[in-house]
């Protein structure tokens, strides 16, 4: 061999350990960067259960109290609709309660008013008969003739 096929062989050589230095060096680095990854993700893990379990009772809480708010309000919507339907009973009692007696009220009153009608017709009547008698004067009664 020559010198310059010797020269080149040894350029060879050391570029091939130079990249498998190179590599090895990557492999390492990939190595490292994967176990703090791990630590990573365990710590964030560790971290975020117990956020996470907060979170699911928050939100099973809220669903409870709309849950019951829903209930409430249902029972309020019921409570409403049963006593207007009694206010409406109410008044529906109180207005024949009322009618009834004002009409026969109304009736008595206007058979009392005939009646007094009535009887102002007959005095008046009777004021005219006698306003129709002749009158005869207190002298010629004493008058003999």
């Amino acid at each position: 061999m020559s010198g310059t096929a010797e020269l080149f062989l040894g350029i060879i050589a050391l570029s091939v350990l130079l990249m498998a230095a190179i590599q090895v060096g990557a492999i390492i680095a990939g190595l490292r960067m994967a176990r703090r990854l791990e630590q990573v993700s365990q710590q964030f893990e560790q971290e975020i259960k117990p956020l996470i379990g907060r979170l699911t009772a928050v939100a099973d809480e809220a669903s409870r109290a709309a849950s019951m708010a829903t209930r409430q309000v249902e029972r309020v919507d019921h409570l409403f609709g049963e006593m207007a339907a009694r206010v409406d009973d109410t008044l529906v009692v109180a207005q024949q309660f009322v009618r009834g007696p004002a009409r026969r009220g109304l009736a008595v009153l206007s058979g009392v008013q005939a009646a007094f009608s009535a009887f102002q017709g007959i005095r008046e009547a009777s004021r005219r008969r006698r306003n129709a008698r002749p009158r005869v004067d207190d002298e010629e009664s004493l008058f003999i003739g």
